[in-house]
């Protein structure tokens, strides 16, 4: 009996002990970050990006997820070189920290003036669409993955008029989520975390008639079976069924990082989607649309996604999980 309690009591303490060391680590990494973000606003924002992009360069190599880029680059494209295949993961590298560098100076960053005599430091493409969903009455979902800084799209969306939700996953670290949701929040409108329970408010923003943008390139061990690069993972299929449930328009969009610390952001035209023979929407072949779409925006610029992402990672029983999710969205 006495044993048991003093198991019981070691167990607790070292849960409080790991909770509580888990807590300092995120406040350390925090406040480093808050000092190197402080460091770099005393910078002109193009020198800030290209100081984070060489420094990126540099450490990238050396951390544990530059194995698992290369890895997934091999993979995906087997007939480059493995000069090749490095030169992409430090151009993965350099994205990632323009990515992180430019939250501190995303309001000076966006530019974009319909009315401008020459094009400024974002340029845009499919303008049509922009106004087309902000002046239609009825729901709309937009698409994109982890490319360039992604996190524009929201910002000309509001621009423009459109008003959207965007899913996001808040990082880990509390202290830099904080940080990192106040900066959205201030640009970008409306934000939802992704987390339980979201899909019911994606589907109640629909309801209401409410445009929302999901990002569609992340592992989902319960998802769907798709495959990616001709390799086999999991995708989230709560996009196809909300397109099933509530037969609104898909639009595919993305930021492209363009030279000189430029951008281009694109809406393409909205997707046809697959059918099945009653004429709803086919979820399973939906949710391999998107990853199709985005397959190919890699492709064009393969330096420019997330390649330490452990997307093709599958367990057995989360195999299982996904195959039950499947036949219950089909």
């Amino acid at each position: 009996m006495v044993g048991k309690v003093f198991k019981k009591a070691r167990r607790d303490f070292m849960f409080r002990y790991g909770r509580r060391l888990r807590q300092m680590e995120h406040w350390l990494v925090a406040r480093l970050a808050m000092v190197i973000i402080r460091l770099l606003r005393l910078l002109p924002a193009d020198s800030a990006l290209n100081f984070a992009d060489r420094v990126a360069r540099r450490i990238g190599p050396m951390v544990g997820r530059h194995r698992v880029a290369i890895d997934n680059l091999r993979l995906a494209y087997p007939e480059k070189s493995d000069a090749e295949i490095e030169a992409i993961a430090l151009d993965m590298w350099g994205n990632m920290a323009r990515l992180a560098a430019e939250y501190i100076f995303l309001d000076a960053l966006f530019d974009y003036d319909p009315k401008a005599a020459k094009p400024g430091r974002v340029e845009v493409r499919g303008v049509e669409h922009f106004l087309e969903i902000a002046g239609e009455n009825k729901p709309h979902i937009l698409f994109t993955g982890h490319l360039g800084n992604f996190e524009l799209l929201p910002v000309a969306a509001a621009t423009f008029g459109m008003k959207i939700t965007a899913l996001f996953r808040p990082p880990n670290n509390p202290y830099l989520a904080d940080y990192i949701h106040s900066t959205r929040r201030s640009t970008m409108g409306d934000l939802l975390p992704s987390s339980t329970g979201a899909s019911f408010a994606l589907a109640s923003i629909l309801e209401s008639g409410g445009n929302i943008g999901v990002l569609v390139d992340q592992k989902f061990s319960s998802g769907v079976d798709t495959s990616f690069f001709g390799r086999p993972c999991q995708s989230n299929p709560v996009l196809g069924m909300l397109a099933r449930h509530y037969d609104c328009d898909v639009y595919p969009a993305r930021c492209v990082r363009l030279p000189g610390n430029r951008f281009r952001l694109e809406i393409e035209d909205k997707l046809t989607l697959p059918r099945t023979e009653d004429g709803s929407v086919d979820v399973r072949a939906t949710t391999q649309l998107l990853a199709d779409v985005v397959e190919r925006w890699v492709r064009e610029d393969p330096g420019q996604w997330m390649w330490f992402h452990k997307r093709w990672e599958i367990s057995g029983r989360r195999r299982k999980r996904g195959q039950a999710t499947a036949k219950a969205g089909e």
